[in-house]
């Protein structure tokens, strides 16, 4: 029978490769339902090439258009809204979840879909960012399979196969080191959101573009990794490798160090989570290393304070990654419209950490509330600096 796949944020960069995926494969994998926040005409376009049995459109004030979009397509439910995706994602015929949403948002529905036992794909980072601990729990309760879509994860998966029990002795995430990298602090005061998502070497949605640029999404998948593979931080390294060939390694405690290359495109970590443990043929350009040199930097942790504030927030644990996330969320979303500078943008992540109120063992509601109570820290500290210019 044929895999049933639920893609939550169908619409955006890891959700269209999916779908790549899924196309190539239509003997194996399906698409039971689609869900995007408020792209309804992408999403209508794609329902209609797929034909799901669902789609959820999160954004409400979105319901109307899509419902009418798809009204000759009687076969497929339409849905809006929050609870919706946390209801779909435990629909009895999915046997497995890609959570592709961007942010804070996917938390929920992936806690629905492990608590329904379902195949998680995890390519929303902020998942295991801001309740790494919460998510692992319930994922060996429920006895679920989190496997990672992320380039740099999945590259270290990879590169732990076949290694059982072998101990770890350090991670090597790479890290392409984004579109600044050579730029002078001076030079980072007065950069654009259109600088920022010029990207050397990936194609990404914008909110993940500038991450890489700040160096913030590193710092996330530094928490990733440690959620993931059970490592302290002080054991994960970032590298920077502008070539974004090599998407991470693995050092063990002999001194041998394991590593997954390949170029830089996402269809073959995407394809390798659905079909762990076995590889299947997939249509995409080959890596030729003939073509290509390697080389590798230490990040510079001064200019890009966000990588330094992601290690403090997971040495000190509890509630402290979902400050930050949340404050990332606020200042990405405000350097993209203006709002915010780019060295800002780290000044704020800091000061909303030192503000907001720190508990040591949160659980779902406090995450909830520690978030709302973030962002508004982190607005208003915006605000206040865009008042003084």
């Amino acid at each position: 029978m044929k895999q049933q796949i639920c893609i939550l944020g169908s619409t955006g960069s890891i959700g269209t490769q999916a779908l790549d995926i899924i196309e190539q494969h239509s003997d194996l994998y399906e698409t039971y339902a689609l869900t995007a926040n408020s792209r309804w005409k992408e999403l209508a376009a794609q329902a209609r090439k797929f034909r799901p049995a669902a789609v959820v459109i999160a954004n409400e004030a979105y319901y109307k258009d899509l419902s009418k979009e798809l009204a000759d397509q009687p076969d497929i439910k339409v849905y809006a809204g929050a609870e919706a995706l946390n209801q779909i994602v435990e629909a009895e015929p999915i046997n497995m979840v890609l959570t592709a949403m961007v942010g804070f948002s996917g938390l929920e529905p992936t806690i629905h879909a492990i608590k329904a036992k379902k195949k998680i794909c995890l390519a929303n980072k902020e998942t295991l960012v801001v309740a790494g601990e919460l998510i692992c729990g319930l994922a060996a309760e429920n006895r679920v399979s989190v496997l990672p879509v992320d380039s740099e994860h999945s590259a270290i998966f990879q590169s732990l196969v076949g290694e059982d029990e072998n101990e770890i002795e350090k991670i090597l995430l790479t890290c392409s080191g984004g579109p600044f990298r050579l730029f002078s602090s001076e030079q980072l005061q007065t950069v654009t959101a259109a600088d920022a998502l010029r990207h050397p070497t990936w194609d990404m949605g914008a909110k993940i573009t500038i991450d890489s640029a700040s160096l913030m999404n590193k710092g996330f998948e530094v928490i990733e990794a440690k959620w993931l593979f059970g490592v302290p931080a002080d054991k994960i390294q970032v590298l920077i490798h502008p070539q974004s060939i090599v998407h991470s390694a693995v050092q063990f405690a002999d001194g041998g160090v394991k590593a997954q290359l390949g170029i830089p495109d996402m269809h073959l970590p995407i394809q390798y989570a659905f079909s762990f443990p076995k590889r299947l043929s997939l249509r995409a350009e080959r890596l030729d290393l003939f073509k290509q040199p390697l080389e590798f930097f230490e990040p510079d942790m001064q200019k890009f304070k966000c990588l330094g504030m992601a290690y403090e927030a997971i040495e000190k644990g509890g509630n402290m990654p979902c400050i930050m996330n949340a404050a990332n969320e606020i200042v990405n979303e405000g350097f993209r419209k203006g709002a915010c500078s780019f060295v800002g943008m780290g000044e704020i992540i800091e000061q909303t950490m030192a503000k907001v109120g720190f508990d040591e063992n949160p659980d779902l509601d406090v995450y909830l509330q520690t978030d709302a109570e973030a962002r508004r820290v982190a607005m208003d500290l915006m605000n206040e600096r865009l008042g003084k210019r």
